[in-house]
């Protein structure tokens, strides 16, 4: 586990996000706070529709909250216009969705590759060389040159996490990450996650359903019908099956 001492990556207060649907309106939160800083692996559970993927896409500036803020790397992003969040979001965060999300017309090389190329400043890094540099860390060399189709679901989401990695964003968000892969790589997924975290360059929130994996975190929030019902922080060493049991 990473010792966590690093300055504020995102902070969220009060949020509030709802959504209509046929039969009326749906609370996916209800007054969420968090707080992540960097070198911190935290951990997001709770059942589908407890608003996990919401709070993500709130954190990232993908959706706007109705009520609260969301400061990312001390910008508040209600103040934000469309082009600096855009910006601001591609040199911050990256995400990692349990759909892939890859661009079928695109090869391996190609998806890792297109964080760098929609930068409108320039990288601090040669984009070829970062590419090669992510796709060696990944185990995709020989992959590159495939596209989406031709590869494993775990092969897919390693592409996904080398891609979301692209521009070193300081900020990692990961939405189910491990729920199309089997367990070999899920573990291999969350290890990934875990070692981003201990690195202390980037602070990781992983949604998941899923304790086992969520055991690897720093703490663990468990969301319920929108609403953070209780915080457990994790000691180094303790073994998963306790672990399970004291976030059940």
């Amino acid at each position: 586990m990473s010792h966590v001492n690093g300055a504020p990556l995102v902070e969220a207060k009060n949020l509030r996000k709802s959504y209509r649907v046929q039969n009326g309106v749906v609370h996916a939160l209800n007054g969420v706070d968090i707080t992540v800083r960097t070198g911190e692996f935290v951990a997001v559970v709770g059942p589908t529709g407890s608003g996990k993927s919401t709070l993500l896409n709130l954190l990232a500036g993908l959706e706007p909250a109705d009520a609260g803020t969301v400061v990312l790397l001390g910008h508040p992003l209600d103040q934000l216009d469309e082009d600096a969040l855009a910006d601001l979001r591609l040199r911050a965060v990256g995400m990692i969705y349990q759909s892939y999300n890859l661009f079928s017309g695109f090869t391996v090389r190609q998806n890792v590759r297109l964080p760098l190329q929609l930068m409108t400043r320039r990288p601090p890094f040669d984009a070829t060389q970062r590419t090669n540099q992510l796709l060696a860390d990944f185990g995709l060399p020989d992959l590159a040159e495939r596209y989406p189709a031709e590869l494993s679901g775990g092969q897919q989401q390693l592409a996904a996490i080398a891609r979301a990695l692209a521009t070193n964003p300081p900020l990692i968000l990961a939405d189910e990450p491990t729920a199309n892969v089997d367990t070999t790589m899920a573990r291999q997924i969350v290890a990934r996650l875990r070692g981003l975290a201990n690195s202390g360059q980037h602070g990781v929130i992983l949604a998941t359903h899923d304790l086992r994996m969520a055991s690897q975190a720093d703490r663990v929030l468990s969301l319920r019908d929108g609403q953070i019902v209780k915080e457990t922080v994790l000691q180094p060493g303790r073994d998963a099956r306790d672990v399970i049991e004291a976030l059940a």
